[in-house]
Order: C-alpha cells, then structure tokens, then sequence
C-alpha cells in the first residue's frame, strides 16, 4: 500500500502551538500529516465547553491530567487521567473541569479538518478581530451548532 503522508513524531510539549481565549493548544496531528485520516489536538487548561455538536466529525477525548465533566447526550461522564468519552458526530456534548483552570487531554477528532477550527480562532483572536463575531462565522464554516442547556 502506498501512502502520501510521511512517518513523524513528537516529544511532549511539541506541536503547532495555538493561544486563544485564554487556553492554550497543541496541534499534535491535522488533515496534513495524517492524510485527513483524523486529527489530534492537545487541551491545556482547557476551556468549559458550552453544549453543541457537529456535522463533520466523531470526537474521542482522552484526559491526561485532571477531573472533566463530558456531557454527550442525556449522559454526564465523570473522568480522570486514563479516561476516554466517544462523542459520535450530531449527538449534543459539553465539557467543563471540576478543578477551574487545570486539566489537560486530547481531543481526536475523524475525520481530520477540525484542527483549523482552532488555528483560524487563534489567528483571529491575535489579529485584534470581534471574538464574538468570529466564533459565529467558524462554527457556520466548520459545522459546529452551539445549543441551549
């Protein structure tokens, strides 16, 4: 089998860096390198996630460090380091931390793509744009619906 993508690795702490919102991230794998198999993005001191859920894409969170409350569905579960929640494209899901400001863990999402969700708010946010304005056109562009609850 032939593949265009080339072999790659990456210690701790490395990745394509994104600031926004006061967070920061670390993309670890994009649509790039992984021939738009899936995407990788690493949270630090992640945002509280308002409830939404995409079109596009399956999202897998893996915590690394750090209690997080993933609500998917009607269902709210509570993770540490080690744990995993599926949240499968169009079912609702939130997250938030139990401890404010900690916490660490990937967001995998397939297919790849949603990694420019992050990289186009952290580029607006540094050129001085209307944050507001700007969550609004990304979430049209990239399939995201943001829901009340």
């Amino acid at each position: 089998m032939k593949t265009t993508v080339a072999a790659y690795g990456l210690k701790a702490g490395e990745g394509e860096r994104l600031h926004f919102s006061g967070a920061d991230f670390l993309i670890k794998a994009s649509a790039d390198t992984t021939g738009g198999a899936f995407s990788i993005v690493e949270e630090i001191d992640p945002l509280d996630t308002p409830l939404h859920c995409h079109a596009n894409e399956d999202e897998l969170f893996y915590v690394i460090q750090g209690e997080h409350v993933f609500r998917c569905g009607d269902r709210d579960f509570q993770v540490g380091p080690g744990g995993t929640v599926f949240a499968p494209r169009g079912v609702p899901h939130a997250h938030r931390r139990i401890v404010p400001r900690t916490g660490r863990f990937l967001t995998i999402t397939s297919p790849a793509g949603f990694e420019r969700f992050f990289r186009d708010l952290s580029q607006a946010e540094a050129s001085g744009a209307s944050m507001p304005e700007i969550y609004a056109a990304m979430s049209r562009k990239y399939g995201i619906k943001w829901l009340k609850g």
